[in-house]
């Protein structure tokens, strides 16, 4: 089965739905995302749909409500988890301050923008 987020205006995706292989040509990512995008049109789909991997095989991650296609890296990137952090350069959101490696567990305080032990 073939995977395809649906993308809003801003990127954002708004649903995955599940394309039969057989309605995505039967072969691979790349050759299988046009022909599924095809098929979607033709159902009246007729909005920008992107091709996921529910294996991460594709695309850095599984695309899930909420994410944000990043076509200029053609990637599928988390939500930012706190105001705080930044986009490195793998795609990756990242704590102002790294998680000690040591003690913990820890989560992270967005007021003290530090990890506190839990």
């Amino acid at each position: 089965m073939a995977h395809f987020a649906q993308l809003d205006n801003n990127n954002i995706v708004q649903t995955v739905i599940v394309v039969a292989n057989d309605d995505c040509g039967g072969g691979d990512y790349p050759a299988s995302e046009p022909v599924g995008q095809t098929f979607l049109a033709s159902l009246g789909f007729t909005s920008v749909w992107r091709q996921t991997s529910y294996n991460n095989n594709i695309r850095k991650q599984y695309a899930g409500i909420g994410y944000t296609y990043n076509a200029d890296a053609d990637v599928f990137v988390t939500p930012r988890p706190y105001p705080s952090w930044t986009l490195d350069s793998n795609h990756d959101w990242q704590p102002p301050t790294p998680m000690p490696s040591t003690g913990g567990p820890y989560k992270w305080s967005e007021e003290d923008l530090a990890w506190v032990a839990v």
